[in-house]
């Protein structure tokens, strides 16, 4: 519902917080395209949109799930625990009042961790603070809010640091900016790999 740029956003976001959950995958044909109509065995997919006067933000939505396909192969946090239970925890899914759920994936390393941060209003939310179980500086490793991805580019693009007192559970805090109708991957900058931090700069 709503305009062009809060539909769009809001597939965006469905699609980062669909790779971040556990389990396999299931993404429909027409779907990395941002397709507005309902797939249909009987005709071709809507490739035309691509090369259409507002094929822009459609192009924008299939890189960015490129994207998300390739982090999801490189990043252990994301598949390597994916049907364990120890491969996810709450970070906190009881803020009704913002529409913004957050929880962590990790891996079988301890500080290989990505907080997932998904805000479902179309608002952004400053100084916001999560919990996370590593100390020092985070980076976005994902933003679907990037200007690459046909976003407003709000987010934390220098980082930010997790501190203590900590908070929801961990013994850190990190006070992040999270956009509109957006999701946030974070993950410490002392495990990123050059690859992410590198390609994380691109989209910015």
């Amino acid at each position: 519902p709503g305009p062009a740029w809060q539909r769009f956003a809001t597939l965006r976001a469905l699609l980062a917080a669909m790779y971040a959950h556990p389990g396999k995958k299931l993404l429909f044909m027409g779907g990395e395209t941002a397709q507005e109509r309902e797939w249909s065995e009987a005709t071709p997919l809507d490739w035309s949109l691509l090369d259409s006067p507002a094929g822009g933000r459609h192009r924008q939505v299939q890189r960015l799930v490129t994207e998300l396909n390739r982090l999801y192969r490189a990043e252990p946090a994301l598949h390597a625990l994916d049907t364990s239970p120890e491969g996810f925890a709450w970070i906190d899914g009881s803020d009704a009042e913002h529409s913004i759920v957050a929880v962590l994936r990790r891996s079988d390393r301890p500080d290989d961790v990505i907080a997932v941060v998904c805000n479902w209003q179309p608002l952004p939310q400053a100084d916001y603070p999560i919990g996370v179980p590593v100390p020092g500086r985070w980076v976005e490793l994902l933003n679907t809010d990037a200007a690459a991805y046909g976003g407003f580019g709000v987010g934390n693009a220098e980082g930010v640091e997790a501190r203590s007192p900590g908070i929801d559970g961990y013994p850190y805090t990190l006070t992040v900016t999270i956009p509109p109708l957006g999701v946030l991957w974070l993950q410490p900058a002392s495990t990123a790999t050059p690859g992410s931090l590198e390609t994380a700069d691109q989209v910015r």
